[in-house]
């Protein structure tokens, strides 16, 4: 019987480009809202390599914007979530799973030697995106990064641009990651998903946030709680989806 998979892929760009798609590699870091709806539409696009990295489990407060946030899910890991959804969607999908939290303190990635075609960067602790956006700055891979959906409602303000043209930099995430990058020496070179909407939040949450890694290292960190609508972080992950195999194709 053949394999339909694909076919609807294939009249638009062409069974060329999709084999193409089938043989790069690319690596989703936070499975959350954002990197969710990414991680889905890359599979869905017949990218067949892809690394998966995140630490969390599914809680309630996820179900309002995450795609694999069920009541029946709540309690169980996102990385084991997502690599049974996405070996449903395509079952000779290559996945390399890493169910850890990214940090600057332990080399979970090598990229001098782990050549991604790109990366989607789907964090919300600001150390761990920055330490990644600067370690794929540095190895020369192409990657894209959320900057930030959350305390927003419209999606048609989400826009995709180099770090030098972000608009709304005063925005307190948007100012804190360019601040961040510009003490690396980093200005541009970036590309990221942003939005032109002013977040808003109708109170400010923060809580203390204790993880441990599987090397036994302690992290501690008050976590901002941000507000959240079913619409933007589904967006902009398939708008990273997006950007990727575009410029995949175009290669």
């Amino acid at each position: 019987m053949k394999n339909e998979t694909f076919d609807r892929n294939i009249l638009y760009w062409g069974a060329e480009t999709q084999q193409k798609l089938n043989n790069k590699k690319v690596a989703v870091f936070g499975l959350g809202g954002v990197g969710g709806y990414c991680a889905e539409a890359l599979t869905r696009a017949g990218i067949n390599n892809l690394t998966l990295v995140d630490f969390d489990i599914v809680s309630q407060s996820n179900i309002n914007r995450q795609i694999i946030a069920l009541n029946s899910t709540i309690g169980k890991k996102k990385t084991d979530l997502f690599e049974q959804r996405l070996k449903d969607i395509n079952p000779n999908i290559n996945l390399e799973i890493i169910d850890d939290f990214y940090n600057d303190q332990e080399n979970l990635i090598d990229f001098s030697k782990n050549k991604f075609d790109f990366v989607a960067d789907a964090i919300d602790t600001m150390r761990s995106k920055i330490y990644l956006l600067e370690n794929c700055y540095k190895n020369n891979i192409p990657i894209i990064s959320s900057m930030g959906a959350g305390n927003r409602i419209d999606p048609t303000k989400l826009y995709i641009s180099d770090l030098k043209d972000i608009e709304n930099k005063n925005a307190p995430f948007v100012s804190n990651v360019i601040y961040q990058l510009k003490k690396l020496g980093i200005t541009e070179g970036i590309t990221f998903v942003s939005s032109r909407e002013k977040p808003f939040v109708q109170e400010k949450v923060t809580e203390n946030e204790q993880i441990k890694t599987k090397n036994g290292l302690n992290i501690e960190f008050n976590k901002i709680t941000p507000s959240s609508t079913p619409f933007v972080a589904s967006t902009a992950g398939i708008y990273m989806a997006f950007y990727i195999v575009q410029n995949l194709i175009k290669e």
